[in-house]
Order: structure tokens, then sequence, then C-alpha cells
């Protein structure tokens, strides 16, 4: 008994350890609520229970606290989706599977509001635009290249332009999460996320499909 004590963390140093992810998740919450131009440190403070002179201790400015939001939940995905890569797989699956693991982990998830903070704040922070390009948008980019110049190569799909084909696959991705946090919510009908990408997946691998090869499903 004396030595679980002994073993035991103050509760207080396992408070400080948790404190940062604390922070990033009041941090999600507010930028979500409020974007990014009327959010202020305050808010996220008092959403994570804490004083505002915490929060500097961890980040200088809201910009960096964004910054870290991303790196600690929005850069890793790119990450995992690069890990269901093997070898016996067909391009179109990884496609497909890549798209559907960036809905679960982004496109239906608070992080999606990332992308609208982004969007609407580049002009005036472009710091930050450079930044989300460089740590999500450019990686999921070449990772979805590499994924069309592998079916390519395999002879799974026709010849095509993989750099803008790429960006092709993203943009409606990026349409759905975006309207999903704004004109679902005023024009009375709700977008079945789940059939659009359904919709979009079918029309990608049929356009990409080898001549020779089977249409998808």
């Amino acid at each position: 008994m004396k030595q679980c004590l002994a073993n035991a963390q103050p509760r207080w140093t396992r408070r400080k350890q948790e404190r940062p992810q604390e922070l990033l998740d009041a941090a999600l919450t507010i930028f979500s609520e409020k974007g990014f131009a009327g959010a202020r440190l305050e808010d996220v403070a008092k959403s994570a229970g804490v004083s505002k002179g915490t929060v500097y201790l961890y980040y200088s400015n809201k910009e960096e606290l964004l910054k870290a939001v991303v790196k600690e939940h929005v850069s890793p995905i790119v990450e995992e989706a690069k890990s269901l890569l093997e070898p016996e797989k067909s391009s179109a699956n990884l496609i497909r599977e890549a798209i559907h693991l960036w809905w679960l982990k982004y496109g239906s998830t608070k992080l999606s509001s990332i992308t609208k903070i982004v969007l609407s704040e580049a002009n005036a922070f472009p710091e930050l635009g450079r930044f989300f390009y460089d740590e999500v948008v450019r990686p999921w980019w070449d990772y979805l290249e590499s994924v069309l110049k592998r079916g390519i190569s395999r002879g799974e799909f026709a010849d095509i332009d993989t750099e803008y084909a790429a960006q092709v696959l993203c943009a409606p991705l990026v349409t759905l999460g975006l309207w999903k946090r704004t004109m679902d919510g005023c024009c009375g009908v709700e977008t079945n996320p789940m059939r659009y990408i359904e919709a979009h997946i079918q029309m990608v691998l049929n356009g990409l499909t080898c001549p020779q090869t089977s249409r998808v499903a």
C-alpha cells in the first residue's frame, strides 16, 4: 500500500500534464463557435477553467493556439491515411478509405470549422493560411497524388494529370464540410454526407478506371 502511494503522482501534477490538451480542446470549441477573429484567449481560459495567464504559459497568442490545434488533431490524419497503404490493396480502395477517413476524423467533427476559419481569415492572416496549406492541404494533395500515380503505374487508372486530379478529389469534400457548417442550418434541406461522399467516390473512380477494367458499381 505504501509503495502504491509512493508511486502515485500528486493530483496537481497530473492536472498540469493534462492542461495543454485541455486548452486545445477548449480552443477548438471557442474557435468553432466564434471564429478566429472573434475568439479571445480569455474565452479559451474560461472554457478550460483556468486563468488567462495560464494560457500564456503554453501559447503566446491565439495564432499559436490554433496552430497547435491543427498539429495535434489534424496533421495526424494524413499520417493515418498513409498507414492504410498496403501492397495488396487496390488504388481505388485506398482512395475510398482516405475519403472516408477524412470525413470520420475531420469533416464530421468540430475540426472542420478550421477550414472555414482559414478560408475566411487567410487574407487578414496570410501566415495562418500558409501554415494550414503547408501542414494539412499540401500533405493531403501529395498523398492522394501518390495513390493516383500508383494506380496509373499498376494499370488500374487511366493516365491523367495527377497533380490537379488530387486537388479535384479534395475540392468537393471541402464544399461538403463548409455546407454542413453553414447552409444546412438555413436552407431547410439537410445534406446526407455519406450519400454525397459515395456519389463523389463513384464518379471519381468510374472516371479514373481504365477502359479495359470493370467500372465501379
